[in-house]
């Protein structure tokens, strides 16, 4: 990750430490190349070695404990206002830091909501609490997630930027297939198709390469988060993709609906346009309801009430989740009161935060109508990051 930032999301992450009134959020972690705590990528962007402890503080100073031989590879991010060394153990150093801070609370990375600040595995959570014992401090440890969710969904500027950048690849993508896509091509084709411009233009795929893009061709598809297949493209049917390329290590994730027109078709049947349109308005009004404070799964309700008011079944998943260093990412989110959701259906959606609208709907005996749209959440609303897409694309 670019330095600046990880400047930046520490900035964020003191003064989130200053609103939940958390005085101290320590990520406590060892050979993180093989077991990977998801908050190193925001506050280090670097993997280390031994036992480490970067440790973010409610006064403001961020301290680093990590091996002698990887204080330089701290050093040279020039965000941590402390660095400390050791050779044999870390806890005297993390004992002697933490007692001179005396915090009220020590944040780690525990969560039963959130995968992405559950990075502290049972193992170090148990050394910790034994290089602790004693302390006091062994019973002031609290789970991280509050922290985790909002400094992950509070995009800083630098992180927006780099957000609308994959947003603009992934279109000029899409623009592309559409030139592509035609009758006898099969899913698994305009998938290499699409991989292939973004290998073009030196870019990462969002996700995994065997269901990035996802691409589903007529009526009775593969669930969705499946990959292509040999169905070709035919004559009279809805095609959908879900796609999202990586800039600079920021996602985006996107989808859009073409009809295959029938010979002597100028236009969707009135099935298919029906289909588009109430997919199309249900993204806008879900839009319209977003601002701060405003809990997801309100936003959800909007969509999903709407499509099933218009005859419809329900989509089978939220209506978007949070967008940045992956796709799936963050914590509050437009959910369903569903239990595998857990409490994020209910967090309040924040300022800065970089969210997807993505309702689908079946269509009869054509497929599948979906939209994929990403916006940012503003002071007083929203905007999309994307061009909506207002019109099913016809391919000839």
């Amino acid at each position: 990750m670019n330095p600046e930032i990880i400047k930046e999301k520490i900035a964020q992450a003191v003064n989130i430490l200053r609103e939940k009134n958390i005085d101290m959020w320590m990520t406590f972690i060892r050979e993180s190349s093989t077991i990977h705590d998801p908050a190193l990528d925001m506050i280090a962007g670097i993997n280390l070695t031994w036992h480490s402890a970067l440790i973010i503080n409610k006064d403001g100073e961020a301290a680093a404990i990590v091996g002698d031989m990887e204080k330089e590879n701290i050093a040279r991010l020039d965000a941590y206002d402390k660095i400390f060394g050791f050779t044999k153990s870390v806890k005297e150093v993390l004992v002697d830091y933490i007692s001179g801070k005396n915090p009220a609370q020590i944040a780690v990375n525990y969560s039963i909501n959130s995968n992405l600040a559950d990075g502290l595995t049972y193992g170090m959570y148990l050394t910790l609490k034994e290089y602790l014992k004693g302390t006091g401090y062994e019973d002031k440890l609290i789970s991280s997630e509050v922290i985790i969710d909002s400094l992950k969904g509070r995009k800083s500027p630098s992180e927006l930027e780099l957000m609308k950048q994959a947003v603009k690849d992934a279109l000029e993508i899409f623009d592309e297939t559409t030139l592509f896509i035609k009758p006898g091509v099969t899913e698994k084709e305009i998938a290499d198709f699409v991989k292939g411009q973004v290998s073009k233009r030196g870019l990462e795929l969002s996700w995994d390469e065997d269901h990035c893009p996802a691409v589903f061709t007529g009526p009775d598809p593969s669930s969705a988060h499946a990959g292509p297949t040999d169905r070709k493209v035919e004559k009279g049917h809805m095609i959908n993709m879900d796609f999202g390329v990586k800039c600079q290590g920021y996602c985006s994730d996107l989808q859009r609906t073409w009809y295959v027109l029938r010979d002597g078709e100028d236009k969707a049947p009135a099935e298919v346009q029906k289909g588009f349109d109430v997919i199309r308005d249900s993204i806008q009004k879900a839009a319209d309801a977003v601002k701060p404070g405003v809990k997801g799964v309100d936003i959800d309700k909007v969509a999903r009430d709407y499509i099933t008011k218009n005859g419809y079944e329900e989509y089978p998943h939220g209506l978007g989740h949070q967008v940045g260093t992956v796709a799936h990412d963050g914590g509050a989110g437009f959910y369903p009161a569903w239990e595998k959701y857990g409490s994020h259906p209910f967090l309040p959606i924040e300022e800065n935060s970089v969210l997807t609208i993505e309702p689908r709907l079946p269509v009869k005996d054509y497929g599948v109508s979906t939209i994929e749209e990403e916006i940012v959440v503003t002071k007083n609303g929203c905007r999309f990051l994307s061009n909506p897409q207002k019109e099913i694309w016809l391919i000839k």
